[in-house]
């Protein structure tokens, strides 16, 4: 007889209220393994490794570890069992440094933070995840703060690493590294459980994989890197899937005979938005010569200028940390410029807050959802409307019912999943998360101009599809979208024009195809030729 797997799950079920989230969940991962859990948002993924790590607790079935019973009171618990999680939302305090972070939870007494700050540089060089122990968390990029988050569960040597969507926030060559780091800690023994919808991903390190569907099992396979196009059939529970939202998962589509497919069909509609954005009397974005210098002085944003007509959509492409970020900032109103102004429909907003932005009709889906998109403790109905909220005012008082009745339909036009309206926004999936915050921008009234930050991040197959869908039909309907995204594949099959954004400077422009991708190349990493 075998040895017991490292985890197994038997019948395990969650229900919150009337939701059913996980039923009849059955699945084993051994020692040394990096199993894939794949699903659409609100499959239940994150509930499923939140029950792993304590968070929740199953209705029914069992877990055991090693084949004796497992059952964790909470976090702390599954952490004194090694069994460590890197949560699809940060779970760091922004005013402490790298160290201090890494010590929280873990050290009681004095602070021996030189001991912890070598910890750190050893774990750092051993898996290439470079980390200033000094950095403040509210300094760092957001792939920084990721690391951040692995390093913190790798200090304390897990049996078993559960890792929930952790290259949403990464750039190509950080998500290389993760999962390089994946490889690494499973040939040393410890079970690696990756969530992703990342195909290319799985391929390349999955040794099993398994589909959550509407929260059970929809299919296993022990040969994944084989059965790509089986497992995409069974997240989304159809055939047919767009070649965008191939291109979000890291898969190239490509015809019958094997030859890379050509464009995405919204590429045909581009001559006759361009030919009305010819005839447009404003555009629905101009940006004049826009500067910014950050609080040492640093340039972040050198002379950015640009225009975008309506029924236009044009990508900003780059490495993340060289500008992008600040010039989203100061679009949405949130960063006043150091230099030069910007309009939207012809309205000068520079230096004007966020309210004046979306009076303007400038609808803004951020990169950070959480620190400036939404308001976690509120109701979904809440977050949905939350630019709308005194149009509900009666006698002084919202009127729930209304609300309710609008959040019903935004929920179902931009498949926003959840209990119901009233459901705390905090308790949603990313990707519903995510899904709310563009439906929102993207109903507001009188809208001209669309700004979508990394707006995909996160999504699964079939919500990568939606949102660039509810993109287009908006840039038909004569919106001028400025999208800006670390998903070069999905920007060339989405946009009209690509500029490509290095230190802070517009390094070139083209058109969005992909026999342009070489040249985007090498603008991202600096080079003019």
């Amino acid at each position: 007889m075998g040895a017991a797997p490292l985890l197994s799950l038997e019948g395990v079920g969650k229900r919150f209220g009337s939701l059913q989230v996980l039923e009849d969940v059955s699945l084993t991962l051994a020692e040394g393994e990096v199993h894939c859990l794949l699903g659409e948002n609100g499959a239940g993924k994150s509930t499923l490794c939140n029950l792993i790590f304590g968070v929740y607790q199953p209705d029914g079935g069992s877990l055991r570890m090693r084949g004796e019973p497992y059952a964790p009171e909470g976090p702390a618990d599954a952490l004194a069992q090694r069994v460590a999680m890197v949560h699809q939302h940060f779970s760091l305090v922004p005013d402490l440094s790298v160290v201090d972070n890494l010590l929280l939870g873990q050290s009681s007494g004095r602070l021996r933070r030189a001991e912890c700050a070598d910890r750190i540089a050893a774990l750092s060089q051993r898996y290439g995840l470079a980390l200033d122990p000094r950095a403040r968390i509210q300094d760092l990029s957001v792939g920084e703060r990721q690391r951040v988050e692995i390093v913190k569960c790798l200090m304390r040597e897990p049996a078993l690493l559960v890792l929930d969507e952790p290259t949403a926030v990464l750039l190509p060559d950080e998500i290389a590294a993760l999962l390089q780091v994946c490889r690494r800690v499973a040939e040393e023994g410890c079970g690696v459980m990756l969530v992703t919808h990342k195909l290319a991903e799985i391929q390349q390190v999955a040794q099993r994989a398994t589909v959550l569907r509407g929260g059970r099992i929809a299919m296993r396979s022990d040969t994944p890197a084989q059965d790509l196009d089986v497992l995409v059939r069974a997240m989304i529970g159809r055939d047919a899937v767009s070649p965008v939202a191939l291109a979000g998962l890291g898969v190239e589509a490509s015809d019958a005979d094997g030859q890379a497919a050509a464009p995405h069909a919204a590429h045909a509609a581009h001559a006759a938005r361009a030919a009305r954005a010819a005839a447009a009397v404003e555009p629905a974005l101009m940006v004049d010569g826009l500067s910014v210098r950050d609080a040492d002085g640093l340039l972040r944003l050198d002379n950015f200028t640009l225009l975008v007509q309506p029924g236009e959509i044009v990508a900003v492409a780059g490495v993340e940390g060289n500008g992008q970020s600040e010039l989203a900032a100061v679009l949405a109103g949130m960063l006043p410029a150091t230099e030069g102004r910007f309009f939207v429909a012809g309205r000068e907003l520079t230096g004007r807050g966020p309210r004046a932005v979306g009076e303007a009709g400038a609808g803004i889906v951020p990169e950070d959802r959480h620190a400036v998109g939404c308001v976690l403790g509120m109701t979904l109905a809440e977050n949905l409307l939350l630019d709308r909220l005194p149009r509900f005012r009666r006698w002084g008082l919202l009127d729930r019912a209304a609300m309710r009745d609008e959040a019903l339909a935004l929920m179902r036009r931009f498949d926003v999943r959840a209990a119901g309206p009233e459901a705390v926004f905090a308790g949603l999936s990313g990707g519903n998360q995510q899904k709310a915050v563009l439906g929102r921008e993207l109903t507001i009234d009188g809208l001209r101009f669309l700004l979508a930050a990394q707006p995909t991040r996160g999504l699964d197959v079939g919500a990568v599809e939606a949102v660039y869908q509810h993109i287009r039909d908006a840039c038909a309907s004569g919106v001028g979208v400025l999208l800006i995204s670390s998903e070069l594949d999905e920007l060339l099959r989405v946009a009209d024009r690509v500029l490509v954004l290095y230190r802070g400077r517009v390094m070139g422009e083209c058109e969005a195809s992909p026999a342009e991708r070489e040249r985007i190349g090498a603008w991202m990493a600096g080079s003019t030729t």
